[in-house]
């Protein structure tokens, strides 16, 4: 019986969907664990070879921990919001919702052939309404909450207002916006509903601010920083200008400490703590403030070499900083406009990123020193930027390097602080060696001693404090887009009310068109029937604004992080239409045991889900506050691209061999046309694309041969090698056992499709192994494993380093390890039951269909997801017996194996014994005979 691994396939992939085997229940004696994969957005392109390698890791240690007696949970959904389906939205027409349910009826497909053993029955997507109501009630959550630094968690925001009627807010100590004046709790009575309202929009997690925005205006809409690559969107390549704008902003800065100091308790890999660490960049220092002169104005810096303060030779605002237009003097003004314009055109990850250029501008403004009242000339530059700290630096150029090219290059006076240090070439930032100098009291104090000086002196002036800083930014949480979470937020004389939970979700309108309105209003703009009626609690026609108990609702969304914050919470209830989860449900999975995913994420996407978790555990809905236990990153699947080689100028393509004849530009052609020597088919390439139609090929050989150069697979590098295709012709086992055998997970390796061969043909040999009876039918013998020695140790052996490789999540040496096994028993003419039961239960991790369909050949009634993993036994490994060699004077002639618990004369007897022994001494009497016990045997002639 030959191998139909597509029958076979398709037989357990429908078995598994009808029976819902890998259905988890929330209630079992079991010992819980939760597996999850960072869930995919569903684009049209389908999926290629290279997505799913962290779905099949994944699956795998699903398996087994299944088969180690775990209840497992591995759900899956779609991440259904999001900027591509809305811009193919506004390309054709369509509607998001009808190109993403297509979106994800290919994708399920094509994760079906795969054989993941998802529990679908839990799939969530988060534009469904049943899904984004809760998304929008934890939003409603942050609006209604505080964070109580003394508590060092967020309050209910009624506990805030009995504080202010009580006391005021002179001793609230809260993370809130700054220079709120101080108030009595007779004043916060006799405020008006809406001066308390602007007040505590001042304090809630979620509040309205104009903020500095990422503004594409082709795309009409912000973008965060990790949607732009150099300077322009990631979406389209448009141009990105920084930009004011009111929007929401989630105060995740409040979380900074606990967000650092959580790391200490989860097993992520370092290099992952350290992007984390990064991006909240705690520093240590002070926060100084210098008087503009005159102007009743202040900057407020932070810095951490507070010992530095007497090198301060300027100072530098960011250009967006809100100072710049009041100080600017009338004769810098037009140097200072055109400066900041130019800005605007400069993403922030492209202004930090770029250290080489110095550009500045001076306002023509003066700040005062506040020691020694020295004036301090104020320039703006596009090197600090406004969002982090407070917009401001006090530029020490001697002691920092930044600051001192920009001195140079605007000739600003240098001042060395520094005993015996030459500042001639560089500036000196070594703090640990620093001895302060020209600096009235903080002269010879080293650097821990000279800041402490420096901020007893700064306080006693009244003009800075000791402080701890977060790179840290609160989120902008507005997008102005259609295809996101509508806000549930409606506004009473411009201040947002929110709607009550039992009137959620606030669904998505229909609108004419995807594209934001003539007057620059996103597009929910566009919708007739978009305002509220506070008084009926429903949507209604925007006519009605103005009339009675009739507002108007939020035009923006939410971004694309809002679902994916919560997500794995809402797939351990998937189903409740009264809460996100159950309190019994949250409590029984607690938190993800394990997560896979892209590095991408390493920052945004695990920052904000840690910190909604964190939240949501202060408001005592979860029992957790770190979302995943365990986090690997996978590494990539790249593609090998396909290169053709034009004459510049011209419409003649050569051969590899003869480009270096000519000047070439390169042009990347679909792979699917080359074949495995790495010729082009011609007419293909000329059918692909009609440019091609008229093309002249110089060729080698008579044949066109492409370069080849490995690269991220993409549709952009037309390198994508399709699963169906190979699922098709090898099989969904050999897709998994291929991936996993490529390399270790974690690190990035080249696809080659000739490749998978060898683990096709070693599941040929596999069901080979359980077919060796009569015309290769199904066969297996009762013979006992003590029968079998040699079949025993490599069955033991295998469970060993399989288990082993598991936990360590070391696939690719699992697969070497099988074909090792099966080849040990194919050579041993194992048939036994007692060694082939337990090698299919190995096994079927990593290749399922064909284990189910063993195990059922085996007489097995239930799924083998359900059968115990084999227990490794030392015994089977002892050895009984050793091949000695046997040198004559030195010299390895022959091996002899005996047993190993014979004394050393009882060994020299065997060996001389043997008929071997005699041809080799040919009659001799040998001289001497060495005999090491376990180890050697030496005749000496």
């Amino acid at each position: 019986m030959s191998y139909d691994f597509n029958t076979i396939e398709a037989k357990w992939q429908k078995h598994w969907a009808e029976k819902q085997t890998f259905k988890a229940e929330n209630n079992s004696d079991k010992k819980k664990y939760y597996v999850l994969d960072m869930f995919p957005y569903p684009s049209g392109a389908g999926l290629h070879v290279g997505h799913p390698l962290g779905y099949i890791a994944s699956d795998i240690y699903t398996r087994y921990k299944r088969h180690k007696g775990f209840n497992v949970l591995h759900p899956q959904g779609y991440d259904s919001f999001g900027l591509p389906a809305e811009q193919y939205a506004i390309q054709t027409g369509q509607h998001p919702a009808i190109t993403t349910k297509e979106n994800i009826a290919r994708y399920r497909e094509q994760l079906d052939k795969i054989g993941f053993s998802f529990d679908w029955s839990r799939e969530v997507r988060t534009s469904n309404p049943d899904f984004y109501k809760w998304t929008q009630w934890i939003f409603i959550e942050l609006f209604n909450s505080w964070y109580d630094k003394n508590a060092d968690k967020a309050r209910d925001i009624k506990d805030l207002e009995a504080i202010f009627a009580s006391t005021g807010n002179t001793e609230v100590y809260a993370v809130c916006d700054e220079n709120i004046a101080p108030f009595t709790s007779q004043e916060w009575n006799d405020f008006t509903s809406k001066e308390k309202q602007e007040v505590l929009l001042k304090y809630r997690l979620t509040y309205l601010a104009e903020t500095e925005v990422n503004w594409c205006p082709q795309l009409g809409t912000v973008l965060a920083n990790d949607e732009i690559v150099n300077g322009v969107s990631e979406r389209g390549g448009y141009p990105v200008i920084r930009k004011k704008m009111t929007q929401w902003s989630m105060r995740i800065s409040a979380y900074a400490e606990r967000l650092l100091q959580g790391l200490e308790t989860i097993d992520w890999t370092d290099s992952l703590k350290e992007s984390q660490r990064n991006w909240i960049g705690k520093s240590v220092g002070a926060s100084v403030t210098f008087n503009v002169k005159e102007h009743d104005a202040v900057i407020e810096v932070f810095t951490t070499r507070p010992d530095t303060i007497f090198g301060v030779t300027f100072m530098t605002l960011a250009p967006e900083h809100d100072l710049v237009q009041k100080i600017t003097t009338a004769e810098q003004k037009a140097q200072v406009n055109a400066y900041i314009e130019a800005t605007a055109k400069r993403s922030e990850r492209e202004r930090m990123a770029d250290v080489k250029t110095i550009s500045g501008v001076f306002t023509g403004a003066y700040a005062e020193h506040p020691f020694t009242k020295e004036p301090v000339p104020i320039w703006i530059g596009d090197y600090v930027l406004a969002g982090y700290g407070t917009g401001a630096v006090m530029a020490v150029p001697c002691g920092d390097q930044r600051d001192y090219d920009f001195a140079k290059h605007f000739n600003i006076p240098i001042t060395n602080i520094f005993e015996s240090v030459d500042i001639s070439e560089e500036a000196f930032s070594d703090k640990e060696k620093t001895v302060i100098a020209n600096s009235d009291f903080l002269n010879g104090l080293n650097y821990k001693k000279a800041t402490k000086t420096a901020i007893y002196e700064l306080e006693k002036l009244g003009q800075g404090q000791g402080k701890t800083n977060y790179r840290l930014r609160d989120a902008v949480f507005s997008r102005q887009r259609y295809w996101g979470e509508p806000f549930p937020v409606y506004y009473v004389d411009g201040m947002p009310q929110m709607i009550a939970t039992e009137h959620l979700p606030i669904a998505l309108p229909e609108v004419e068109k995807y594209l934001p309105t003539e007057t620059g209003e996103p597009p929910l703009g566009r919708a007739d029937v978009w305002a509220w009626n506070a008084k009926n609690n429903t949507v209604v026609s925007k006519d009605l604004i103005d009339h009675s108990s009739v507002f108007p609702l939020e035009l923006n969304t939410m971004p694309g992080w809002a679902g994916s914050s919560w997500y794995p919470f809402r797939y351990m209830d998937a189903d409740n239409d009264t809460e996100f989860a159950s309190a019994e449900a949250l409590q029984y999975w607690e938190n993800v045991d394990l997560y896979i995913g892209g590095s991408e994420h390493a920052t945004g996407h695990l920052l904000y889900s840690r910190f909604w978790t964190k939240f949501l555990k202060d408001r005592e809905y979860l029992t957790v506050d770190e979302p995943f236990k365990k986090l690997i990153n996978q590494g990539m699947i790249l593609g090998t691209s396909a290169i053709i080689y034009r004459i510049s100028g011209s419409n003649k393509y050569v051969s590899k061999g003869l480009k270096d004849q000519y000047e070439t530009e390169e042009l990347r052609v679909d792979v699917g046309l080359i074949n495995n020597s790495d010729e082009l088919n011609i007419d293909d390439l000329r059918e692909w694309q009609p440019q091609f139609n008229n093309a002249e090929f110089e060729l080698e050989d008579n044949k066109y041969i492409v370069g080849r150069e490995v690269e991220k697979m993409s549709k952009r590098w037309f390198n994508v090698v399709n699963p169906d295709g190979i699922c098709e012709q090898y099989g969904a086992d050999s897709l998994r056992l291929y991936e996993m055998f490529l390399g270790p997970l974690e690190q990035a390796k080249p696809w080659n499709t000739a490749g998978i061969t060898g683990v096709h043909s070693f599941l040929k040999k596999l069901w080979k192994l359980y077919h060796s009876g009569p015309e290769a039918t199904f066969y297996v013998s009762d013979s006992s494993i003590s029968e079998k020695p040699e079949a025993a140790k490599t069955l033991h052996k295998t469970i060993k380093k399989v288990e082993e490789d598991i936990e360590n999540f070391s696939f690719n040496t699992s697969v070497s390890t099988f074909m090792i096994a099966v080849n040990e028993l194919t050579t041993q003419k194992c048939t036994s039951k007692e060694i082939l039961e337990p090698l299919a239960v190995l096994i079927s991790p990593y290749a399922p269909h064909i284990a189910e369909e063993l195990w059922q050949k085996l007489g097995k009634g239930e799924s083998i997801s359900t059968a115990a993993f084999p227990v490794f036994e030392e015994k089977y490994l002892v050895e009984s017996t050793k091949k000695y060699p046997i040198s004559f004077n030195g010299k390895m002639r022959f091996t002899l194996e005996l047993p190993l618990d014979l004394s050393k004369d009882q060994i020299e007897a065997a060996v001389m014994a043997n008929e071997k022994t005699q041809q080799q001494l040919a009659g001799r009497e040998p001289k001497k005979i060495i005999v090491v016990p376990g180890k050697i045997v030496n005749i000496v002639g």
